[in-house]
């Protein structure tokens, strides 16, 4: 027992002085690697270095911990151990930055790629979660403990959780179904059926999150997003029509009605932001004969949903100046009202 100190001292400064020569080489390592990394115009070297930046830390204290143990003189089955720790502990620290890694390259790619798949939090968690389920149910093998009883009994209580949980994996499973039938996406514009719109900002595991345009956030479940009727304004592209009604006097002509209305979204075309000169702007004389007005529709471009507020603000100031200086009126709801004489003097109103 007396020996114990002088036994343990030199192991455990030899790890220690291990681990630190190595955490140090590692320090000087990563600035040359950062260094490297800003001079080159890929960002495939930058994930890298961010993913394996702090396992790296355990990785030094592992083989520092491995060298200690090789130079004790403890005996064979205390070795076997600490070995099977430091197993262990390179594993997880492989595997998180295994899952760092892949997770930054999915969203890197879809970013790059501009494919429309969701980077969003349920499809980030799924992958990564994966890959950290691979890498601890290694680390069980190595601490020799048997994988297959403890699936099994995961399985039995797996049925209980279920159960406990219906609500809770009904918004999982509708979060996955969303990201797979990819009708919703991450930064698209939805209108849902209770009159809330606005742009997608998130698909977690349990719901999903609308940013309006006040600058306010919808949540709601993926079971009932799922569930629900949703207008998406981004499919099957964001170019989308925008129909203006515009009214003139009866005593107008329609043909030079429509010629102004023409000439004047043309024009804007060039120069309103969000407004599509192709197609070109055309003119319907739709709905037709109102009660006091002849009734046109405008039919124009806009690049996307919330372009139409300020191409409809544009186009209604231009008409409006374009028909006062060529006087078409606009003419205001009016009755013609008639009174009849009765016999017994009194007026009656038709």
């Amino acid at each position: 027992m007396d020996n114990y100190p002088e036994m343990f001292a030199f192991p455990a400064a030899a790890a220690v002085l291990s681990a630190a020569v190595l955490l140090a080489i590692r320090g000087v390592v990563f600035r040359m690697l950062h260094r490297w990394t800003e001079s080159t115009a890929t960002e495939l070297d930058d994930i890298i270095v961010k993913s394996i930046r702090m396992p790296s830390i355990y990785w030094c204290i592992a083989v520092g911990l491995h060298i200690g143990v090789g130079v004790s003189g403890i005996q064979e089955e205390y070795v076997l151990y600490f070995s099977k720790a430091i197993y262990v502990i390179v594993i997880l620290s492989v595997t998180f930055a295994a899952a760092n890694l892949a997770g930054r390259m999915f969203k890197n790619y879809v970013r790059k790629s501009n494919l429309p798949l969701p980077t969003t939090g349920l499809a980030y968690g799924v992958l990564k979660g994966t890959i950290l389920a691979v890498g601890i149910l290694i680390a069980l093998g190595v601490l020799g403990i048997s994988v297959a009883p403890l699936l099994t009994a995961l399985g039995v209580g797996g049925l209980a959780v279920a159960l406990a949980l219906q609500d809770t994996l009904a918004n999982l499973f509708a979060g996955m179904h969303i990201l797979v039938e990819k009708s919703i996406r991450v930064g698209d514009f939805v209108k849902l059926e209770t009159g809330q719109e606005g742009y997608v900002e998130d698909i977690t595991w349990r719901t999903t999150r609308i940013k309006m345009l006040p600058n306010n956030m919808v949540i709601i479940p993926n079971n009932k997003l799922a569930q629900s009727i949703v207008t998406n304004y981004y499919l099957p592209e964001k170019r989308m029509a925008l129909l203006i009604p515009v009214s003139a006097s009866y005593s107008s002509s329609p043909e030079h009605v429509e010629k102004a209305l023409i000439e004047e979204a043309k024009k804007a075309a060039g120069e309103v932001p969000g407004l599509l000169g192709d197609p070109e702007p055309f003119v319907r004389f739709i709905p037709g004969f109102g009660e006091s007005s002849l009734d046109f529709t405008l039919i124009c471009q806009v690049r996307e949903f919330t372009d139409q507020y300020l191409v409809q603000h544009e186009l209604r100031e231009r008409i409006l100046k374009r028909f006062r200086r060529e006087g078409i009126a606009i003419p205001f709801p009016h009755r013609t009202v008639y009174l009849k004489k009765e016999k017994n003097g009194r007026d009656k109103t038709f």
